[in-house]
């Protein structure tokens, strides 16, 4: 199964972070604006990604809700009819969540890095270490490190969990007003 190191931190703007994104990058930006819905799974977390073209992609991912990198294991699978999908999804599992937002996508090497605006919540960086099949953790957490630094990210600014976790809580703590 595919994997890669992935990590979230806060960030004050995309426009802040293009200059100190661009000079590292071999291509990019990419824009891209994403509508994730997530349905309801017990053994990691499946969503249906449609981006504005209309094309679809079916994902399931599997990593530990902390802040700081973490081995994530993924699987992806182009949809065509990705409304049809939804539907069949949302009545077979439940749909738990979704997020609507705004990417720039920079390449560097075998990580990609990700400037997203995110309907609800702001603005993050995100950056997935793409590892080679028999590459340990370590060498693509050191890498993401590595990163972080260049970029001037503090360890505060780390998140935990995922962008749909961030609504709910946000959603639960309006509620809870």
């Amino acid at each position: 199964m595919p994997r890669n190191i992935d990590i979230k931190a806060v960030i004050p703007s995309i426009d802040a972070f293009i200059p100190k994104v661009t000079p590292l990058a071999d291509q990019g930006p990419f824009e891209l604006i994403q509508d994730d819905t997530f349905f309801s799974c017990k053994t990691g977390r499946l969503k249906l990604r449609v981006l504005s073209t209309g094309e679809g992609k079916l994902i399931f991912y599997r990593r530990a809700d902390k802040k700081g990198p973490k081995e994530s294991f993924y699987l992806h699978l182009p949809v065509s009819q990705p409304d049809i999908m939804r539907d069949m999804l949302a009545m077979s599992y439940g749909q738990t969540g979704r997020v609507h937002k705004y990417r720039l996508l920079f390449l560097t090497g075998r990580t990609r890095i990700h400037l997203d605006n995110v309907s609800g919540l702001g603005h993050f960086l995100e950056i997935e270490v793409i590892l080679e099949e028999n590459e340990t953790t370590e060498t693509g957490v050191r890498e993401a490190y590595r990163l972080l630094e260049r970029l001037g990210i503090d360890r505060s600014q780390l998140i935990e969990g995922a962008y749909v976790d961030l609504l709910a809580k946000k959603l639960s703590t309006a509620v809870g007003s």
